[in-house]
């Protein structure tokens, strides 16, 4: 089998291997594809694997050969998988790989607000805490988590870490999903979405993007949040209206907001967010921890090999 790697770069920037592919026939890695190279790169390929290449109907009808799509991720609008199923071609995805790091991230994000880590670290290397004429100073305020509200929006496998989470540090925990199951999780309180947002010190999203939660979080739905309230969105960035939490931000709607992603992935240098007030911005970094993607690997060749032994499985077309 021709086994082509289109985008592998971010997976396994060299600290990982992809040796095992050769178990499973001849296989080129690249770094990264750009549109305009896809075609020739992938047109005798029987098996592609991509992360945030978009493979389109199109491409799809210049590959013949192509009988298996393994992504490297658990989302997978970016391939056509109607055009796909069409034309048997089987699409695999990776599910549940990144539950326990993008918990870790949604705290970590929670962290910079409560106890202003960076803020205090970038102060004592300025010098400021040499020059302190006392044993201690904070910029800003400092809170616990104790007694604080936590609202998850999407109770799937992260958000119900992040609920464990969250309980261990004593707060209250509100859920809204489609999908309620307090008789299994009776620790936590399910209600609607207004009175999650009204009622949560944080609210964080863990939804699928679907028509439904795109744009969700709007100039709308911010305002019915409290004014101290953070937004922690690890889920995806178009879950996010990002021109109205900007405004929130900049006006004091909400106090602050911590994101992992964004709408369009790198973002422009126009992004709102950018100049945002009290706005925490990493690059899509949840995934990216080495036992993370070790993990995802793993899954990555176990989904292959099911496909080879006629018993595919995390079929998602």
């Amino acid at each position: 089998m021709k086994i082509i790697n289109l985008d592998g770069y971010t997976t396994n920037p060299g600290d990982l291997s992809w040796n095992w592919l050769s178990k499973y026939g001849e296989y080129v890695v690249y770094d990264r594809t750009s549109p305009e190279e896809v075609i020739e790169r992938a047109k005798d390929a029987e098996v592609l694997i991509i992360n945030k290449t978009e493979i389109t109907r199109q491409h799809l009808e210049q590959m013949p050969k192509l009988k298996y799509v393994g992504l490297q991720s658990t989302g997978y609008n970016i391939i056509d998988g109607k055009a796909a199923r069409e034309m048997g071609i089987t699409v695999s995805n990776i599910p549940a790989y990144s539950t326990t790091a993008v918990a870790q991230l949604v705290f970590a994000l929670i962290m910079q607000f409560t106890n202003r880590v960076t803020m205090h670290s970038d102060a004592v290397y300025k010098g400021e805490w040499t020059s302190c004429p006392d044993f201690c100073f904070w910029k800003a305020p400092l809170a616990e988590l104790d007694g604080k509200t936590i609202g998850i929006v999407g109770f799937g496998s992260i958000g119900q870490r992040v609920a464990r989470i969250a309980k261990a540090y004593g707060m209250n925990v509100k859920v809204f999903t489609p999908h309620p199951k307090p008789d299994i999780f009776s620790d936590v309180e399910f209600c609607d979405f207004d009175t999650l947002l009204a009622d949560s010190d944080f609210v964080t999203c863990h939804c699928p993007l679907t028509p439904d939660t795109t744009g969700l979080i709007n100039d709308n739905t911010l305002r019915k949040m409290k004014k101290s309230a953070i937004l922690i969105n690890t889920s995806r960035g178009p879950i996010v209206d990002e021109k109205a939490l900007a405004n929130a931000l900049n006006n004091d709607i909400i106090a602050g907001a911590g994101l992992d992603v964004l709408q369009i992935e790198p973002p422009k240098a126009d992004c709102p967010l950018l100049s945002a007030k009290n706005c925490y911005i990493t690059p899509h970094i949840a995934w990216a921890g080495y036992e993370t993607r070790a993990r995802l690997i793993e899954i990555l060749e176990d989904n292959l090999k099911a496909f080879v032994e006629g018993h595919p499985q995390n079929v998602v077309n």
